[in-house]
């Protein structure tokens, strides 16, 4: 098994965390860590995600911080440059993926149906974003997937929250992203004691389905 999916075993959630102003979007990081949870996605469209990458990767030495919403390969280049431990696609794209296994940085594609799964798969990807899961059933469409497609790797995002995370590991997903259901109110009415209480329920809530502690190697090792 690949070091990137023995890390999603490790830790079954990634933050996402996306904003308009780079100051929350740290902050929103420094509380998701603070309350346990070790795999984050800036995505790119957040405010000076290129440089708030390589800081955070920095303050935050036992996480990992990747990357989100990559939609062509300029951006794609741009993130692997700054220093990003993952990204994630909102679609399946050969060329993004054969990217980051030239780079050997873990591409997530998007996809939605099995069809799509299965060739995001065939195409190199290493796990595949289930999204957006709640248009999609939510944790019933993830239990009528996996008998057939066991052996890929899903991670449902786009509608997972706090109450049903743990349904979706149950159900057989490798992780989940999470993003609204953790951040609610961040950027207008910050509140990061809430926010890292949050964040550590959540914790405690998957952790029956963690294969090991979240403590990660540096980076560098």
């Amino acid at each position: 098994m690949s070091d990137w999916l023995n890390l999603l075993r490790q830790c079954r959630l990634i933050a996402i965390i996306r904003s308009d102003r780079s100051s929350v979007a740290r902050e929103m990081a420094l509380a998701a860590a603070a309350g346990g949870i070790r795999l984050m996605e800036i995505t790119w469209n957040t405010d000076k995600a290129e440089t708030l990458i390589p800081k955070l990767q920095q303050e935050l030495p036992a996480c990992r911080i990747g990357t989100g919403t990559i939609l062509n390969v300029e951006m794609a280049k741009r993130a692997i440059a700054c220093g990003c431990s993952f990204f994630f696609t909102p679609h399946t794209s050969p060329q993004l993926i054969e990217i980051g296994l030239s780079a050997k940085v873990p591409v997530i594609p998007g996809a939605m149906t099995p069809t799509e799964i299965v060739q995001a798969w065939q195409a190199g990807a290493e796990a595949v974003k289930v999204f957006p899961i709640k248009t999609l059933g939510g944790v019933e469409y993830i239990k009528a997937l996996s008998p057939v497609i066991s052996h890929i790797p899903l991670i449902p995002t786009g509608g997972v929250t706090l109450e049903d995370a743990d349904q979706y590991l149950q159900a057989g997903a490798i992780a989940v992203g999470i993003a609204s259901s953790l951040f609610a109110q961040a950027e207008d009415n910050p509140d990061w004691t809430s926010l890292i209480s949050r964040s550590q329920l959540l914790v405690g809530k998957i952790q029956p389905y963690q294969t090991a502690p979240t403590i990660l190697p540096s980076k560098e090792s």
